[in-house]
């Protein structure tokens, strides 16, 4: 059993936790598909094509390419689009873009997601209250799902998987009872079907956009991997499919037992429904529909965790609201997704208009996983051939459905798009400014500077600035610092200390690495500590380095205790004092156009978010702030005259 994560052996209470975490998504398409597909009169030949599409779509979609081959691509169990290009990037500097396109629309879709499946929910109770008010409902229950995110969801989690499992029972039990109503509807399997809506029913094909709601949550399944393990996710898929195939097949059994009708409003997930159990029924869809929004606003912190960690992400303050492993808060993230599904209920306010915005962007993510994928395949040596042939089957399916979901734009797709731009604005103005600051931060070789830094260690004409005086570095060569760091201690004002601590952090592939390495530069006196910590690994510099501090003391390696005499006969430990550079973009630049651009962008929204203090973990009573300025390209001649 994987001792990060115990749930991911194959096991009936990881299979459950499967069926909670991971198919909230794609478990509540049913309230919502067929509504999409059928508009409005019903067609025979529109119900078998529409259900031949979605099994197909289910089949080589979410089973063939996520099920059987995606998960294969994991990252010491690890799954996701980051974790994906985290295995790859070293094969190419342009599979940046396609993470943070892929990122991003992924993040894009997590403000579409609550209020599309919260509505469908709610919107069945106009079958028993024809005027009741559903947008107060679904903002009322969306915003309290989003208050709850600070203290963790631990208790619920374990709630989840037991209600996911009434919820598909229920679907197959419904499907059961509408194929009964029309038994013919199980030839929608045949794919003839599929090909005869595409191919020979008007603008057929256009209803691809439709159909893709149904696999919508497969990006999310594989993000979900290291929470539960590929066993556990594979066969309950065997589970989760056939209750929504059955399901899917029971809606159009009632359509075709019903064909000819106008639907007037109705939604065939709604009519499977005996009355007596309507508000039953309703009340089990709402929840799943809120575990499903709960999957993804999850899976969205995890993401930008991962994210801020690879530098495409400002380094906003995550919180760990409990102890388990993976779960993060992450309230800047949470305030903004709040904001974007309130303003997407209230300017779609029905389900039906929200289909339009929804798929649109899920498609970009899948084709970047598609592309991220076949780099990795290459990296294994799978066959040319058979990469070429997952190339082009895929390639052909998921670009269909981005051509049929562009049909959209006009209709609601822009505002998924748009929402997507802005988030790969920021992705992209991050990654460009690490690498242009990483270029322009000028490192010196410490050594030089040891033997200076033991003597100011020693000036007792200088007041002493703290007994250990710890420095971020992100100097990734343990002979070189910056050399700001230099000038903040020998120039700015002179920092005598005990002992100088310089300690770096470097983020790893692997998700959840936590090593370090010590090297003593002068004995007694100047130490630099480098931590290795997975990208998906919480950043509590402050405890870590007190944890390295305790065993250094423990192994005799160094001693921490205080040389003010007074306080060394007490043997009471020193005061510890962090610094942290922070650059702000000096004057005396002149930029090529686009990095100046860049760089304008990223103090802009620098200004807006926590210090980076804070996102180490570091205790804010003891940290000091320094401002440096950031030089990109000095401004060479100054037109300065000398008069008399």
């Amino acid at each position: 059993m994987d001792a990060k994560h115990p749930h991911t052996a194959i096991s009936t209470a990881g299979l459950l936790i499967a069926l909670g975490i991971i198919y909230g998504d794609i478990g509540t398409s049913p309230l919502y598909v067929m509504k999409a597909i059928v508009p409005e009169q019903i067609n025979p030949m529109l119900v078998l094509g529409g259900i031949s599409c979605v099994f197909w779509t289910l089949t080589l979609q979410t089973t063939i390419k996520y099920v059987m081959l995606t998960l294969n691509a994991d990252n010491n169990g690890e799954g996701g689009i980051f974790s994906l290009y985290a295995l790859v990037r070293r094969r190419g500097a342009w599979l940046s873009a396609i993470a943070i396109i892929g990122g991003s629309a992924l993040l894009a879709d997590g403000v579409i997601t609550p209020p599309i499946s919260v509505s469908s929910a709610i919107e069945g109770l106009e079958a028993v209250y024809p005027n009741i008010p559903t947008v107060p409902i679904v903002i009322g229950i969306i915003a309290g799902l989003f208050l709850l995110q600070s203290f963790g969801t631990q208790i619920v989690g374990k709630a989840f998987g037991p209600i996911m499992f009434v919820w598909f029972s229920m679907l197959a039990v419904l499907g059961v009872a509408g194929v009964m109503q029309y038994p013919e509807i199980l030839k929608a399997l045949n794919p003839y079907y599929a090909y005869d809506l595409l191919v020979n029913y008007p603008g057929g094909f256009w209803l691809l956009g439709a159909v893709f709601l149904c696999t919508t949550g497969a990006e999310a399944l594989y993000s979900d991997l290291g929470h539960c393990g590929k066993g556990n996710i594979r066969i309950s898929w065997v589970f989760v499919k056939s209750c929504l195939v059955l399901n899917y097949l029971g809606q159009g059994g009632w359509l075709l037992a019903h064909q000819g009708e106008m639907l007037n409003k109705r939604n065939p997930f709604y009519e499977l429904m005996p009355e007596w159990f309507l508000l039953i029924g309703i009340g089990i869809a709402t929840i799943a529909a809120i575990i499903a929004s709960q999957a993804l606003i999850t899976g969205s912190f995890t993401l930008v965790a991962e994210a801020i960690r690879l530098n495409m992400w400002p380094k906003v303050k995550l919180n760990y609201p409990t102890d388990v492993k993976g779960q993060l808060y992450v309230p800047s993230m949470n305030r903004l997704l709040l904001l974007g599904c309130i303003a997407v209920v209230l300017y779609f306010r029905k389900s039906e208009n929200m289909e339009a915005a929804y798929g649109l962007a899920i498609t970009l993510t899948m084709l970047m996983t598609t592309i991220l994928l076949i780099t990795w395949l290459r990296s294994k040596r799978v066959p040319l051939a058979a990469i070429v042939l997952f190339a082009l089957v895929y390639g052909a399916i998921e670009g269909s459905f981005l051509i049929a979901n562009l049909i959209k734009f006009p209709h609601g797709g822009w505002v998924s798009l748009a929402i997507g731009v802005t988030l790969m604005g920021v992705m992209y103005v991050w990654l460009r400014a690490f690498y242009i600051k990483r270029r322009l931060t000028e490192f010196v070789k410490i050594e030089p500077y040891i033997e200076a830094l033991k003597e100011l260690s020693n000036d007792e004409s200088v007041s002493k600035y703290a007994t250990h005086l710890v420095f971020m570095s992100s100097a990734e060569r343990q002979s070189e610092i910056e050399s700001k760091i230099i000038y903040s201690i020998f120039q700015k004002r002179p920092k005598r200390a005990d002992i100088y601590w310089f300690v770096h952090v470097d983020t790893t592939d692997e998700p959840y690495t936590m090593e370090y390495k010590v090297t003593e530069l002068a004995e007694d006196d100047v130490f630099r500590i480098t931590f290795r910590l997975g990208f998906r690994v919480e950043q509590r510099i402050n405890l870590y380095f007190r944890k390295v501090v305790e065993d250094l003391v423990r192994n005799k390696e160094v001693d921490i205790t205080s040389r003010y005499e007074s306080l060394s006969k007490q043997h009471v430990t020193g005061d510890f004092r962090f610094v942290v550079l922070e650059k702000f973009l000096s004057v005396e630049n002149e930029f090529p156009m686009v990095e100046k651009l860049v760089m304008q962008a990223y103090f802009y929204i620098k200004q807006f978010i926590a210090s980076e203090d804070k996102y180490f973990g570091l205790d804010t009573s003891s940290v000091k702030v320094e401002k440096v300025p950031l030089v990109i390209t000095p401004v060479r001649d100054v037109a300065l005259k000398r008069v008399q």
